[in-house]
Formats: structure tokens, sequence, C-alpha cells
């Protein structure tokens, strides 16, 4: 496991690290394309109700920021994917060095906007996610677009969040 500090390995590293672990050979003519920019919005798409969801949650004063297990370039990838202004704050795995569910995680974000936890409402697609964050003292829905979920508080479809606010 690699975690973001000044002796994070570089990513030629951590391909080669991976590519052996999968049982390829990291030959020095591959590695250069595996680090090479790929553009979010090749690999990224966003859900048909995010956009109207966030819009009118911003619309309402509602302030929003990021948790994610996530590279440190998500920030620049929500921007190309337009729907960057929304988030005021990130925690990031890859910067902050820990991963959900460590309290840390969703701390940062409820500190970078100055509000407690139970003032912040987590939304995460993996239920054991929500439920670590509910356990924190936050409130917690977990998107389960299939089917909302009996063992957490969940919705089908982010537009249902709105009723919260």
């Amino acid at each position: 496991m690699f975690a973001a500090s000044s002796s994070t390995p570089d990513y030629d590293d951590y391909h080669r690290v991976m590519l052996r672990h999968l049982g390829l050979d990291p030959t020095p003519q591959f590695l250069p394309d595996l680090g090479r920019d790929v553009p979010a919005t090749t690999i990224l798409e966003i859900c048909p109700d995010v956009m109207e969801t966030l819009q009118e949650l911003k619309r309402r004063g509602v302030r929003m920021a990021v948790v994610s297990d996530a590279w440190p370039g998500l920030p620049d990838a929500h921007t190309a994917l337009g729907i960057g202004e929304f988030s005021e704050a990130y925690a990031i795995s890859a910067v902050l060095a820990y991963r959900k569910p460590d309290p840390r995680m969703y701390h940062h974000a409820s500190a970078a906007l100055d509000l407690a936890p139970a003032q912040c409402l987590f939304v995460d697609d993996d239920p054991s996610l929500v439920d670590a964050a509910i356990a924190l003292g936050y409130v917690g829905r977990a998107v389960c677009r299939d089917s909302a979920t009996a063992d957490v508080p969940s919705v089908v479809s982010l537009v249902e969040l709105l009723d919260l606010f």
C-alpha cells in the first residue's frame, strides 16, 4: 500500500509494483503510457440527476465538500465534468494519507466547512461508509440506485436528498 507522504513512491514505481502483481512485465516502453494524462471526461461521467441536484442545493445555500478515496487530481476532474464549482473543500485519501472509513476523512471535510458532524449530510454509494459516518455523528444517506436498502438510510435518486434541505 502506498500513502501520500514525502516518501511516496513515484507513479512509475507504483505502476511497476501493480504490473508485477498482475503478472505483467513493466517494460520501459509501457510505463510512460500508464503515466500519461487522460482527460476525466473520457473515463468519467456524471449520473443524470447529479447536475440538477447540485444546482438546487447550491441555490438553497447548502455548502458542500467531497470526501473521496481518490487521486489528487479529483478537483480538476470535477471541474472538467462541470461540477467543480459546487464543492468548497475536498478530503482526498491520496492527499491526506488515510481512507474512508477513517474518521479523519469525514472530519477533514466538516472542519473545512466549519460545521459540526451533526450539521452535515454524508452521501456515498457504499452503505458501510455511510454507516461509519452515522456512527461518527453525521447524518447519512446511501445512494442505492437499484433499490433503497433497509440496512442504512438510503435514496435511489440524488433528487431525494432535496427533501432534507
